[in-house]
């Protein structure tokens, strides 16, 4: 063979390979660069990544991989969101885990997003500890479902059941059970003898109402004591699932693979499902044998053409119960705490003067279930419930259209939070909005607009917050008609009066009050025991 031929083959061959030695390493190269690509994306989306993209133009509050702002929320999210403020203007967005929540913390921002665009920020997000594993037997109360045609006829038929004029045929059991509490606050207290925690007595009070307007049913505190306890510690429990802050797992999947919060949450809907279940089967049984009594799930139970489902009953009745013990004992309670404290009393005085000016007979008691003629007693719960925003951050909502804010577009699918603390405290709109003065509630005429947040706004407010309203307004005046609120005597069982630190548990949805003692005066023991009397013989066939 030809000495250039074989020179040739060799250095053609060597070229050939190193030809593909180059592309094997490009390849392999190219495989580990997309590789790299994909778990950087992955890991990028895990650590930064949000359910919704970044709003362009919205201010944003930057947080750490993971987590996002869940560490620097802390505990007391309506509060560090409040301090935002300042540096970030009314309305930013927060990434908290692979969540991406707009918070609205003023008066004004508030009204922008939930009242002049309410139609498009109508319903709920969906969140894993409340809607997966709590409601999963029983479903969603009306208030945290997110919104469609189900969650339409349901909020209607409450609507309905709640109105004006259905309130005032419920006026009976509020006498009732306001009175039963009163009576008892009298006998325990050895005639204004002893502290008490006043607590029980008004929790016991907002859910006996919820439970009779909706099953026709009582609870007597001899025979179902068990009952009681078990309703208000399953219900305080299962409002810690709900909180916007409480249950990190919502914002980041991962915490979902450790058992210890889905094994409470079974637990406490295991829990509620027993007494829920009891209740049903008990109005049941009573439309079987004839033996009911007016209710709300009755009258649907009993109406051929009522066209919701077992579904959306148990629905209705799960938001009775649950509602029961949402807003009016924690406003109740700090109500009586603040008119008790040594700042009170004038304001306390001042009540009592206006009661017996509107009422010189002494019949304010029985005056007070048929009309609302006292304003300074109207604007008191109204400062109360703007004072102790008992819900400081409301449950969440989700726009179904776009909204615009300051020249920003925020698009449909966005989750926002109202800051109702924040609002209610916004010095803009509230002069001197940490003082408790219910004076600025006077002289403010009907349909001036949202007085305060306490029971949300828009479209998607409580739908019972006239039946709250009423509540609040009979318990007061008959309260300060009857007594006498002092300090307790030992300067331990003393109140805290502010908003947040008064809360027992701040992860909570909604405000549970710590443990205090007031002193109750009976201002005229033989008139206090003729209204008892008065209200045991009108409420005897209710009893």
């Amino acid at each position: 063979m030809p000495r250039g031929y074989s020179q040739t083959f060799s250095t053609s061959h060597l070229e050939t390979d190193y030809k593909i030695n180059v592309t094997e390493e490009i390849m392999t190269l190219a495989i580990y660069v997309a590789a790299a690509a994909v778990v950087t994306f992955f890991a990028y989306r895990l650590l930064y990544g949000t359910d919704t993209p970044h709003i362009k133009g919205l201010p944003e509050v930057r947080g750490l991989p993971l987590f996002g702002s869940l560490y620097e929320l802390g505990e007391d999210h309506a509060k560090v969101a409040q301090g935002w403020v300042k540096k970030y203007g009314p309305v930013f967005q927060v990434r908290m885990g692979n969540r991406r929540i707009v918070f609205a913390n003023t008066f004004d921002s508030v009204r922008h997003f939930w009242i002049t665009h309410q139609s498009a920020l109508i319903s709920r997000p969906t969140l894993h500890t409340f809607h997966t594993v709590v409601s999963s037997s029983q479903g969603f109360t009306i208030g945290t479902s997110p919104w469609d045609d189900s969650c339409k006829n349901r909020r209607k038929a409450a609507a309905t059941a709640l109105n004006r004029p259905a309130v005032q045929s419920y006026m009976p059991h509020i006498d009732l059970e306001s009175m039963v509490s009163i009576k008892e606050l009298l006998s325990d207290s050895k005639g204004g003898e002893i502290d008490l925690d006043p607590r029980a007595y008004w929790q016991r009070y907002a859910l006996n109402t919820s439970l009779t307007l909706n099953y026709g049913y009582r609870i007597d505190g001899d025979k179902d004591d068990k009952l009681l306890h078990e309703i208000t510690d399953v219900e305080r429990g299962v409002s810690n699932f709900r909180s916007t802050s409480n249950n990190w797992q919502d914002y980041i999947p991962l915490l979902r693979i450790f058992p210890k919060k889905s094994s409470e949450a079974i637990t406490f809907r295991e829990r509620r499902d027993v007494y829920l279940e009891y209740l049903l089967k008990g109005l049941k049984e009573r439309i079987a044998n004839g033996t009911d009594k007016p209710c709300i799930t009755g009258n649907i139970l009993k109406d051929p053409e009522a066209k919701l489902n077992d579904a959306e009953i148990d629905s209705i009745c799960l938001t009775m119960v649950s509602a029961g013990l949402d807003t009016v004992p924690g406003n109740l309670i700090m109500g009586i705490a603040y008119l008790a404290s040594p700042e009170g009393q004038a304001i306390q005085q001042r009540a009592y003067a206006e009661i017996k000016k509107v009422y010189p007979n002494n019949d304010a008691w029985e005056r007070c279930l048929h009309e609302e003629k006292i304003p300074y007693v109207t604007a008191l719960y109204k400062e109360i419930l703007r004072f102790w925003t008992v819900i400081p951050i409301c449950l969440p909502r989700v726009s179904i259209k776009d909204i615009p804010w300051n020249g920003v577009v925020i698009p449909a699918g966005t989750t926002f939070y109202m800051n109702a603390y924040a609002a209610d405290y916004d010095e803009t709109h509230f002069k001197n909005a940490e003082k408790f003065d219910p004076e600025r509630y006077l002289d403010v005429p009907d349909g001036a607009g949202t007085p305060h947040y306490g029971y949300g706004a828009g479209s998607r407010m409580c739908v019972g917050s006239h039946l709250a309203n009423r509540e609040l307004y009979t318990a007061f005046v008959r309260l300060i008609s009857a007594f006498e609120f002092t300090p307790p005597k030992d300067p331990r069982d003393a109140p805290i009066l502010d908003c947040l630190k008064a809360n027992a548990i701040p992860t909570s949805l909604t405000m549970e009050p710590k443990y205090f003692k007031v002193g109750f005066k009976p201002r005229n023991r033989p008139l206090l025991e003729k209204w008892i009397k008065q209200s045991e013989e009108a409420t005897k066939e209710l009893m």
